[in-house]
C-alpha cells in the first residue's frame, strides 16, 4: 500500500532519456553521450600512454607503478609537517600569481591574495573557498590532513594547487565576486554549474602544463593522474547508467556495477575506503561526475575556436571569459563564439 504513490507515471523520463537530462543540468550544456563516450575511452587510453611515455623519463623501462613508487620515495619530493606544507602552497601559489598576473590573466590587486591554510577537518583533499564579498576576507585554500599523517609528497599534489587555486577556481571565483557593479549575487556567488566551475580548473591544469609549470616529470604524472581519474568518471558514468559496450581492454559486453568497480580500482588512485564512496557517488548520482572532463573539453574545444579566428589573444579570451560569471556552458559557447 505504501508503494502506490511510487508508480512511475507515463511521460516521466527513465534511462538513457533521465541520464540526458541530468547531464544536461551539470554542463549547462547538451552533448551527444554516444560519442561522448567513445571520446572518454580514446582520452582514457591517450592519458595512460602519456603516463607510460613519463615513467620512462622517470625511470628508463619504469611501469607508471613504479615510476610512482620512485617518486614517493624521493626524499626532495616530500615535506615534513604541517608548516612545511602550508609554506609549500603559499609559495607555489604567491608564484603563479606573480607569474600569470598581466600576463595571461588580468587580476585585479584584490585578488592578488590567495592565502594557503591547513584545514580544521581532516577528511584529506584540497579545497578552496571564496573571498567575502569586499574582499575583506581573501580566497583561502586549505589542506585537509588526515589525522597522524606528516609527511607529504609534492609531486601528485602539484596539479590540484593549481586547479584550487590560481588560474583555477581562485581567478574563476574571485573575478565574479569582484565584479559585483556588473553581476548579480546568483552569478557571482550562488550559481555553479559543475562543468563549468570545474572544467575551468581543469583547464587551468592543462594550461600550467602548456605554460611549462609542469616541466619535472614527477609534476607531469601527478597532472597525468588526475586527468586520468577524471577521464575514468567519464566512461564509467555514461558506459554504467546507459549499460554501453565496455571497451576490449577493461572486459566484454555491456557494462555492470560489478565491472564498472574494477574499472574504477585500476584507474583511481585512492584508498579503498575512497574507492567505495567514488563508486556509491557515481552510481547514485549520474551525470555529475563526468562534467569535470566533459566540461574541459567544453572549455578547450572554444578556446580552439576562437583561436581559429585572427586576432586571437590569449590573455583576452580569459579575461572575456572569466568576467561573465557562472554560467551554462552552452550560454558561455554563444557570448564567447557569438
Amino acid at each position: 500500500r505504501g508503494n502506490s504513490w511510487m508508480q512511475p507515471r507515463p511521460g516521466t523520463p527513465s534511462g538513457r532519456e533521465r541520464y540526458a537530462l541530468a547531464s544536461r543540468a551539470f554542463l549547462g550544456a547538451t552533448v551527444d553521450l554516444d560519442e561522448t563516450y567513445a571520446w572518454g575511452v580514446q582520452e582514457l587510453e591517450r592519458l595512460i600512454s602519456e603516463q607510460e611515455r613519463v615513467a620512462s623519463e622517470i625511470r628508463p623501462g619504469a611501469s607508471v607503478r613504479q615510476a610512482k613508487e620512485i617518486l614517493n620515495s624521493d626524499p626532495a619530493r616530500q615535506l615534513k609537517g604541517t608548516d612545511a606544507l602550508k609554506a609549500w602552497m603559499q609559495g607555489l601559489s604567491d608564484k603563479a600569481l606573480a607569474d600569470l598576473a598581466g600576463v595571461h590573466f588580468e587580476i585585479p590587486e584584490v585578488m592578488k591574495r590567495l592565502e594557503c591554510l591547513i584545514a580544521p577537518t581532516d577528511e584529506g583533499g584540497i579545497y578552496y573557498t571564496s573571498p567575502s564579498d569586499d574582499f575583506s576576507r581573501p580566497g583561502r585554500m586549505w589542506w585537509s590532513v588526515p589525522a597522524g599523517e606528516d609527511t607529504f609528497t609534492t609531486w601528485a599534489e602539484t596539479t590540484t594547487v593549481y586547479h584550487e587555486g590560481v588560474p583555477g577556481h581562485h581567478l574563476q571565483i574571485a573575478t565574479a565576486i569582484y565584479r559585483r557593479e556588473l553581476l548579480n549575487k546568483w552569478r557571482r556567488s550562488v550559481c555553479w554549474t559543475s562543468g563549468h566551475g570545474e572544467g575551468w580548473a581543469l583547464y587551468a591544469e592543462k594550461l600550467m602544463q602548456e605554460l611549462g609549470y609542469l616541466k619535472d616529470p614527477g609534476d607531469h604524472m601527478g597532472m597525468l593522474d588526475m586527468q586520468r581519474m577524471r577521464a575514468a568518471r567519464v566512461v564509467f558514468d555514461i558506459g554504467v547508467h546507459l549499460e554501453l559496450e565496455v571497451p576490449e581492454r577493461w572486459g566484454s559486453g555491456t557494462w555492470t556495477p560489478d565491472q564498472g568497480f574494477e574499472f574504477l580500482k585500476a584507474n583511481l588512485e585512492i584508498s579503498a575506503g575512497q574507492l567505495q564512496f567514488e563508486f556509491a557517488r557515481y552510481l547514485g548520482w549520474p551525470g555529475q561526475a563526468p562534467s569535470y572532463k566533459v566540461g574541459q573539453r567544453l572549455w578547450e574545444q572554444i578556446r580552439a575556436e576562437l583561436e581559429a579566428r585572427p586576432g586571437f589573444d590569449l590573455k583576452a579570451f580569459h579575461t572575456k571569459a572569466l568576467n561573465i560569471g557562472s554560467v551554462g556552458l552552452d550560454t558561455l559557447k554563444r557570448a564567447l563564439l557569438g
